[in-house]
Parts: C-alpha cells; sequence; structure tokens
C-alpha cells in the first residue's frame, strides 16, 4: 500500500482544514524560503524600501510644530 501524498491528504479534508493547511504552509515557506533568500541578498538600499519618501509631500513638513501640537491635542483629549 502506497503512502498518500500530502497534496492527496490536504484535498480531502473539510474546506476549513483546508484553509488552515494552506495557511499553515505560507507560513513556512515564509519562514523558510524567504527569510533565506533575503538573508542570501543582505539588507538592500533604503532608497528602494517600500517605506522610503512617505512624507515627501507631506503638509506635516511646513509646520511640523503645529502638526505635532495638533495631533498630541487630538490624542490626548480622546
Amino acid at each position: 500500500m502506497s503512502k498518500p501524498t500530502i497534496s492527496k491528504k490536504i484535498n480531502e479534508l473539510p474546506p476549513d482544514a483546508k484553509k488552515e493547511a494552506q495557511d499553515f504552509v505560507d507560513f513556512l515557506y515564509q519562514r523558510y524560503v524567504v527569510s533565506k533568500e533575503m538573508k542570501k541578498s543582505g539588507p538592500g538600499k533604503v532608497s528602494e524600501s517600500s517605506f522610503f519618501g512617505i512624507w515627501k509631500n507631506g503638509e506635516e513638513r511646513s509646520e511640523s510644530v503645529k502638526w505635532v501640537k495638533n495631533i498630541r491635542k487630538y490624542q490626548w483629549r480622546n
């Protein structure tokens, strides 16, 4: 008797369990494959990061003190 493959086993699971299995496989893939690839490629340039330039066109820069005071006033009031 041959041992069923993992995909055959997953296909026989109910829908909720299939979703859990997929989530777990995605987690393992991220942890072992993607993180391994990131270590090989190094940290990269800051200018290529997704967060680089998020304040580029922000109004906050022109009157930063006023902006901070308004934010604090709002946050501390609530």
